[in-house]
């Protein structure tokens, strides 16, 4: 578990399903969870009525669902009920993520779940999958709640905050979809079982797990030698590189070959001998020790013979990319510790073929011509801003851009802000404040447009080159223009760190964070029990 990822570690809750169930309602429009009724046709319909009515009234009573173990976690058995809470959530969550993307991973949206297989080896549905891990997402919150008792971490006040709105909420929302009690609504959402004491159990569970986390990661600290220790092993890693590549295959030189009926054609070992003689030929130009810029190269490849009548033929030119975003093939060179700015080189990309004799042909399938345009080390100072957004206020044009007229009223907006900052008490704090009060920043706008630790090409081009400008100072406002709007800049000043020490940090937190999850998942194993009287039966439906 990384830090990054398990930071947020917190239940989206029945806010979130039930707000999805009001706006499908109202709008027909996104994802909503249905159960649909089990079709089970009786060989034997002489049933006295009576019977009929107390096996009704154990269904709604929940009592199965309450006292059938669907999970044990550490010391924790978590009943169909409590299982049902992560289960359904993660469901919702899911469905809430991928959306119309959800034929991609094979789920038919108007079937049930455990109607459709997701793994074919094992025979393993879809309701499986999700509920082993909904299995999952409760044992990572009972371990780290388990924890945090034994630590003697309490929910925080904000976090207990959050949790008596939800209890509110709950309640305002079982009135407005017309159930006579939050109860109802509860099992309405997560079946019979349900109620608003064991769900408030679970939402603040959950909400003291990813409280305990946080609180963990902000504990852990690096002294000036841990940092060094972990740049000096692998020091490639916290640097960036920039270079242009050129993809030159071996086919475009092929000639002759021996075509069978099926269409498909094969080529002699010296076919392929004589086509890598070509293509090495070709490529001479484009190594030559007079190309050491972009300009030089992408001449070069524009005079090639086989980029004849072509005005689109160059290099593809990368910049400040990770090492470990560059092509494997490339990578050892452009990160060589020797390289300098206007190298070039050819780097053949090996391959198996079959010959025309169908037997395997070790060969070159194409070649990679590389120009190094230089290192940056990342050494380069992190900072914290404030923006206030003025979005452009009304429909983009066909090419995704705005008219000259919403441009030019934003801009009157944004300018209109600043200068409202300006004839106040210009501070920081005023601007955080008309930040919360006008930026339509949804990622900011409620912490007073601040945003902290940005590094280099973090942001979008403009806003990055105003927040790194080598003259900008503590104080410095201004306006710029990106495709989201005008944005009112105010320079709070620098981080205190480089982003070379901020990538270390972040691996080594994100290390000892595993380490540490891993350990209190051990400490809290989970077993799976008869998890039959769960809702596996579940549709999505747009």
């Amino acid at each position: 578990m990384s830090a990054s990822k398990k930071k947020k570690l917190r239940t989206e809750g029945g806010e979130k399903l039930t707000e999805r169930q009001l706006a499908e309602q109202k709008e027909a429009k996104k994802i909503k969870i249905y159960s649909i009724a089990f079709g089970v046709v009786l060989a034997v319909l002489v049933v006295v009525a009576a019977v009929v009515g107390v096996n009704r009234a154990i269904q709604a009573s929940g009592i199965h669902e309450k006292n059938t173990v669907a999970a044990s976690v550490g010391e924790h058995q978590l009943s169909n009920a409590e299982l049902s809470y992560y289960y359904i959530d993660y469901v919702n969550n899911y469905a809430n993520t991928y959306g119309s993307y959800l034929s991609l991973f094979g789920i038919d949206s108007s079937a049930a779940l455990n109607e459709q297989v997701y793994n074919e080896e094992t025979g393993e549905t879809w309701a499986d999958y999700f509920i082993s891990q909904a299995a999952s997402s409760a044992q990572s919150v009972y371990a780290l709640a388990d924890a945090a008792a034994a630590e003697g971490f309490t929910l925080p006040q904000e976090q207990q905050e959050q949790a008596d709105i939800m209890a509110s909420n709950l309640d305002s929302y079982a009135t407005l979809y017309g159930y006579s009690d939050t109860n109802s609504f509860l099992k309405a959402q997560y079946g019979n079982g349900a109620s608003k004491t064991s769900y408030m159990d679970y939402y603040r569970r959950s909400l003291l797990a990813s409280a305990y986390q946080e609180s963990h990661q902000d504990s852990l600290t690096y002294t000036p030698e841990q940092i060094q220790e972990a740049d000096d092993a692998d020091p490639v890693k916290y640097s960036s590189y920039s270079y242009a590549q050129y993809y030159i295959p071996v086919s475009s030189f092929l000639t002759g070959g021996t075509t069978d009926d099926s269409g498909a054609t094969t080529y002699t070992a010296a076919e392929r001998e004589a086509a890598i003689a070509a293509a090495k030929i070709a490529i001479a130009p484009l190594t030559d020790s007079s190309i050491t810029t972009v300009e030089a190269l992408d001449e070069a490849i524009a005079a090639m013979e086989i980029n004849a009548g072509s005005e689109s033929a160059a290099s593809t030119v990368y910049t400040d990319q990770a090492s470990s975003s560059i092509n494997s093939n490339l990578s050892s060179w452009v990160t060589a510790a020797s390289r300098k700015a206007g190298d070039v080189t050819c780097i053949e990309i090996p391959t198996t073929v079959k010959d025309e004799n169908g037997e395997d042909l070790e060969t070159i399938n194409a070649f990679y011509v590389v120009l190094f345009n230089g290192k940056n080390d990342n050494e380069t100072e992190l900072v914290n801003v404030r923006h206030i957004l003025i979005g452009f206020d009304g429909e983009a044009q066909e090419d995704g851009t705005y008219s000259d007229e919403v441009k030019e009223a934003a801009r009157t907006s944004a300018e209109e802000v600043l200068n409202e900052w300006k004839s106040g008490d210009a501070t920081e704090e005023s601007f955080a404040a008309l930040a919360e009060a006008k930026s339509t920043d949804t990622g900011s706008n409620t912490n007073g447009g601040l945003y902290e630790n940005v590094y280099p090409g973090q942001m979008v081009a403009a806003f990055n080159d105003w927040c790194f400008d080598a003259d900008r100072k503590s104080g410095d406002t201004g306006i710029v223009e990106t495709n989201y709007g005008y944005h009112v800049m105010y320079f709070v000043g620098g981080a205190g760190q480089t982003y070379r020490e901020y990538q270390i940090v972040n691996d080594l937190t994100n290390s000892d964070m595993e380490s540490w999850y891993q350990g209190l998942l051990e400490n809290c194993p989970i077993t799976t029990g008869d998890t039959s009287y769960m809702r596996k039966d579940i549709v999505l439906s747009k």
